[in-house]
């Protein structure tokens, strides 16, 4: 606002005006610039500059740059040809001119290679054409009002910069073609609501008033979002030149020292975000992105605490855990099957006692409250992040925002009209949907490897010499399969990313929003089957396709599927789990993210020819655009994104085999926020401003959870065990129930022990895990009555489990409105106020016209063809006022 009241209308300038630099464009028809006068720079009321002189100005040191293009300048011809005698041609050149030579007796003038001379022509006709162009384009700038000012003598060699400032003139003109809304003067104190969520709020925000960053987001020196429009629409245009700049980015300003102080820096990390001064500085759409996961960090913090007691009681339990304590006791004696064929010999079931107990950490029926709860919690995280986002929107204004605005073409898709390359190509989306199902596949493929990865290490490793890799089989194998899995996943991820980028502009979309939109959806397809494909495997696939001793599944020739642990397959699923997590977290997110400006920082410096000391002049010497020239440039934020669409799914999905899944995704997010500040305020250029509503949906899969406790816990066997088969109603003789007889005498001719006696003494009948007929039945091993009512039992488990969360969240939903009550208020109030003038002004014309009939009539005929009476024209000015002032104030 007090730039506002300083600025004044072109027409109200002064007329006087001296010449100056060459470099230095007005947006006025005149040809030479302003002259310095106060008019025309950003002032406070007292007259001193807006903006520090630290900031990126004109070399006037007045008019703030406002955006930046960068483009190459041409070397003089002569240094190009200087320089390329030292070049790769020379050899040929000295060859022909000594053939010449020597094929003449005498000896003939050096001349130019008519192939180098050709090709220094096409290149100076090249820069001459990119010169032109951007002239050109210079021009339409000028003519749309901005001031424009060069910078070729840099101190980056080879790059020259084109400076643009907006004045005011051009804001306030660009406002009225957005229809640009103003604050109405009169202000409702609405009083906030008296409800119990109102009340819980109100306190919360007392309680953690310390934590809240003493900043102000109306500070002076933040631009607004009406010059970033002006950016943005520079940015639009800036790409249709094809090549001819380089680079285009608005600048960091001074306001980068506050965001790293209260945002940016790791000893904030226990304060909130400062989001309004990052809504001012980045733009709604940054500024959105970084509430939202501020909001899921806060949120996560009950889901941890939770999860970590769910965690203890599980270690608190596990030494009067049933099951647990009957694989531990030696004296059952139970002799299982080998796990492999032939090289692979009985064993017995007391080895396994690490594996259950550590199994019962996870599996315990402390899982299906937390299941539950974390389904509840992610409708909540999801309702509390509507009201934020509602109350966002009206602090920002973007309520209406959608409604009237027009989604602009992209610059690309512009282009192509232009050079009327547009064809109707049927054959890209057959392309795009066959590549994406090859990716898939591929994925497949990998998880299928590692499957036989793991079937292969477990029988080499049984055949092993070495008692340290037969001691510890199953914990070896887990984990560097996991680890497998991993590598393979980040390796994977980022290929996926740039196919997914590669082909959606392959597809040429029209809009901004389409691109982002068809962006995310490929790219959250192939992360999503790429994260998800060995966790689902492990879940659901893995123990239900092996079959039984002496009829085993084979794959690939003689590779048998490989069987789940007697405790399941929830404790592999779990490390799986933790090592996807904390990999992604510790290795992409963060690593890559901290590693990668480093290193490139390093490069840089090895490849310059300056020490440390002349290299730190120069970067005190060197101006803002320049120092933003060599930052990294702005991609968008699906990669934030995705990397928490992931985290949300392995948290919301998964979290009944890893209770622990939300401890880790809060210290990741705490160190991911703080890392991405860093990222866009020190090692990113400043992204042009967009405004968005919303950031969309995110839904809850609650029937996996379901699935998972269903199917991959031993919770619904154990349930069935205890109220059905146990004689005494407890969970005594639960392991002897889940295991089956087998006769060895049925093995398949190749598939039996090699080392039959490897325990020392005969075997006759080993068990293993699965619920069929004995084999003195009438039908030996087929599947028991017992299988089924286990399976009616899970798939009955499921159908409840999903119908009451279904009906819970639905109670949460109607129980908290989705706008504040505060907020709908105040846009009720704006409505009524918005009413009354509208009616207020069909009064005035109303009024206006009653008296202009009245002076008609009170006109004599005679006076018709004179010149209007002076009243009437005072009344019409009056009426121009009155119109100019309703206007401030709508």
């Amino acid at each position: 606002h007090q730039r506002e009241t300083k600025k004044e209308r072109p027409s109200e300038r002064s007329a006087s005006s001296s010449s100056c630099s060459p470099l230095c464009f007005c947006w006025e028809s005149h040809p030479s610039c302003l002259s310095p006068s106060p008019d025309n720079y950003d002032l406070f009321d007292d007259g001193s500059p807006l903006y520090p002189q630290l900031g990126p100005y004109f070399s006037d040191g007045r008019r703030r740059v406002d955006y930046v293009l960068a483009y190459h300048i041409q070397k003089p011809s002569g240094i190009r040809r200087q320089s390329s005698r030292f070049g790769d041609t020379n050899f040929i050149r000295r060859l022909r001119r000594s053939l010449s030579m020597r094929s003449s007796r005498a000896p003939l003038q050096p001349k130019e290679d008519p192939e180098i001379a050709a090709q220094e022509q096409r290149t100076d006709y090249h820069e001459d054409d990119k010169r032109f162009r951007r002239e050109e384009f210079e021009e339409n700038l000028l003519e749309t009002g901005l001031e424009l000012e060069k910078d070729d003598g840099c101190k980056i060699p080879g790059i020259g910069f084109l400076k643009i400032h907006a004045p005011w003139n051009v804001l306030c003109r660009e406002a009225e073609f957005m229809k640009l809304k103003m604050p109405t003067k009169k202000v409702y104190d609405v009083k906030q609501g008296s409800n119990v969520v109102e009340k819980i709020r109100l306190f919360i925000h007392k309680v953690t008033a310390p934590l809240h960053p003493k900043v102000d987001a109306n500070r002076p020196d933040i631009k607004s979002g009406l010059t970033f429009y002006i950016q943005f629409k520079t940015h639009q245009i800036v790409h249709l030149s094809n090549g001819v700049y380089t680079s285009a980015y608005p600048l960091h300003d001074v306001s980068m020292t506050l965001l790293y102080e209260e945002w940016a820096s790791y000893s904030v990390f226990y304060k909130y975000q400062p989001i309004g001064l990052i809504r001012k500085y980045f733009g709604e759409k940054v500024g959105l992105y970084f509430a939202w996961l501020g909001v899921y960090t806060q949120m996560l913090i009950p889901a941890a605490i939770v999860g970590v007691i769910v965690f203890l009681y599980g270690c608190a339990t596990v030494d009067d855990n049933i099951p647990s304590m009957e694989i531990c006791d030696p004296r059952n004696n139970i002799t299982m099957c080998p796990l492999c064929d032939h090289a692979c010999s009985y064993w017995k079931l007391v080895t396994a006692c690490g594996t259950a107990r550590a199994s019962h950490l996870f599996d315990n029926p402390a899982t299906v409250f937390f299941s539950i709860f974390m389904a509840l919690w992610a409708v909540l995280f999801m309702e509390h992040w509507k009201r934020r986002q509602m109350r966002l929107n009206y602090i920002w204004d973007l309520t209406g925002f959608g409604e009237e605005e027009e989604d602009h073409n992209r610059a690309e898709y512009e282009f192509r009209v232009m050079q009327k390359t547009m064809k109707q190509e049927h054959s890209i989306p057959k392309v795009k949907l066959g590549l994406c199902l090859l990716l898939i596949a591929v994925t497949f493929a990998i998880v299928f490897g590692v499957i036989l990865y793991r079937i292969s290490i477990k029988a080499a490793l049984h055949i092993s010499t070495y008692p340290a890799a037969r001691s510890n089989i199953r914990a070896t194998v887990k984990t560097t399969a996991a680890i497998i899995n991993l590598i393979v996943i980040i390796i994977l991820d980022e290929i996926y990313a740039s196919i997914a980028r590669w082909l959606t502009t392959l597809e040429v979309p029209k809009t901004d929003k389409s691109f982002e939109e068809r962006l995310i959806f490929k790219t959250f397809i192939l992360k999503f089957v790429n994260a998800f494909t060995p966790i689902v495997y492990l879940a659901f696939f893995r123990g239900r396709l092996v079959g039984r001793p002496g009829n085993y599944l084979y794959v690939v020739g003689s590779y048998r599927m490989e069987e789940c642990a007697h405790a399941g397959c929830l404790m592999e699923l779990c490390i799986q789990l933790c090592i996807t997590m904390l990999g992604k977290q510790l290795i992409q997110n963060n690593l890559f993210e901290i590693g990668i400006p480093k290193l490139k920082k390093l490069l840089r410096k090895r490849k310059s020819d300056l020490d440390s000391k002349q290299e730190e002049e120069l970067n005190k010497t060197m101006q803002r655009h320049e120092k933003d020239h060599f930052l990294g440039p702005f991609v968008g934020l699906s990669p934030e994104y995705m990397e928490m669409i992931i985290q949300f799914g392995m948290v919301t999905l998964f979290v009944a085999s890893f209770p622990l899944a939300p401890l880790f995704a809060l210290l990741n997010n705490i160190i991911e926020i703080r890392l991405d500040a860093k990222k866009f305020v020190m090692e990113l250029r400043r992204p042009i401003a967009a405004k968005a509503k919303d950031i969309g949906t995110f839904q809850p899969f609650s029937v996996l959870q379901a699935f998972v406790i269903s199917f991959t816990s031993d919770f619904i066997p154990r349930l069935v065990y205890q109220y059905t088969y146990s004689p005494d109603g407890t969970m005594h003789g639960f392991i002897n129930h889940t295991l089956s007889y087998f006769n060895v005498s049925d093995f398949q001719p190749g598939t039996d022990p090699l080392q039959p006696m490897h325990l020392g003494y005969p075997v006759d009948m080993c068990r293993y895990k699965d619920y069929r007929e004995p084999p003195w039945s009438n039908t030996p091993y087929e599947l028991s009555k017992e299988f089924w009512a286990i399976l009616a039992a899970r798939l009955a488990f499921v159908i409840v489990f999903q119908n009451v969360v279904m009906l819970m969240s639905d109670f949460v939903d109607w129980l908290i409105p989705d706008i504040p009550k505060d907020i709908s208020l105040q846009i009720h109030k704006e409505k009524i106020l918005m009413v009354e003038l509208f009616m207020k002004e069909e009064q005035g014309k109303r009024l206006a016209a009653r008296d202009k009939d009245s002076q008609d009539n009170y006109t004599s005929p005679s006076s018709a063809n004179e010149s209007p009476p002076q009243p009437r024209s005072r009344a019409s000015c009056s009426d121009l006022g009155n119109k100019h002032k309703h206007n401030e104030q709508t």
